[in-house]
């Protein structure tokens, strides 16, 4: 009982180091955005945010409280050109997963937290693409595709809220066609809830947590937008109906397990 207690403690002391890591960077990139030429910039900006997260992964490994193995992700990073990353989205650190291992990687996020002064300057300052209007959207994912970037989408929209996965919504296959780049997709396998959608934070899950990251088929664009959307969210509903055992003691990948509040 006390062991999980500590742990318990721990877990959250994480995720406030995380939070403060966060407003630390953002004070910094406030000040480097004016000053650093563009390019510069986003290369310094998205380098920063992968660094970080991957130390927030290896204090969490070392501590003892998750068991992480995103190391498939690493065949990506030094992959010319640019590519879709498209993975599942079964909690809120899916993102950390992905972006932690690839140095390229750019995000889609929330206009309201990218105008922020200074909880986007982060964001401002690597790039990353604002979800104002979805024609901007658009034409800002192809500009940094051709750009060499490796963009990262969750096509289902937000957290997976009925397991296997949520529907996709359009976009994505449009995007690839348009930018003319592969789609890779990527699955990441947890054998928890833990802020999944409908998860409260402060809800304690059952320690150690398990992450693993597997890459998928890869599909090239085509100009049929819906047919590929369809044979992509095929594919994801078939990869994620099959039960793997995870490296912990407890099922894992997308348990049958619902979130309940």
């Amino acid at each position: 009982m006390f062991m999980h207690v500590l742990l318990t403690a721990w877990l959250y002391l994480l995720l406030l180091c995380l939070g403060l890591l966060s407003l630390s960077w953002n004070t910094v990139a406030f000040v480097l955005y004016p000053l650093l030429p563009r390019e510069r910039g986003r290369v310094i900006g998205r380098a920063a945010i992968a660094y970080a997260y991957r130390w927030y992964w290896a204090c969490a490994r070392a501590s003892g409280l998750m068991r992480i193995d995103a190391s498939t992700l690493d065949a990506l990073r030094d992959e010319p050109g640019g590519l879709i990353i498209a993975a599942n989205h079964p909690t809120m650190l899916d993102a950390l997963l992905i972006v932690a291992r690839l140095p390229r990687s750019v995000c889609i996020m929330k206009a309201s937290l990218m105008r922020n002064v200074f909880l986007g300057a982060g964001a401002r300052l690597a790039r990353y693409i604002r979800n104002d209007s979805p024609r901007k959207l658009v034409r800002r994912s192809i500009a940094s595709l051709q750009e060499g970037g490796q963009l990262v989408l969750f096509p289902e929209g937000t957290r997976t809220e009925r397991r296997p996965l949520n529907a996709f919504r359009p976009g994505i296959t449009m995007i690839a066609h348009k930018a003319r780049v592969p789609i890779q997709t990527v699955f990441i396998e947890t054998d928890t809830p833990y802020l999944g959608k409908g998860w409260p934070i402060w809800r304690l899950p059952q320690l150690p947590i398990v992450f693993k990251v597997r890459l998928g088929q890869r599909f090239e664009p085509r100009a049929d937008h819906a047919a590929a959307l369809a044979e992509l969210e095929d594919y994801f509903r078939r990869e994620l109906s099959v039960v793997r055992p995870s490296e912990g003691a407890r099922t894992a990948v997308h348990s049958t397990e619902e979130v309940t509040q």
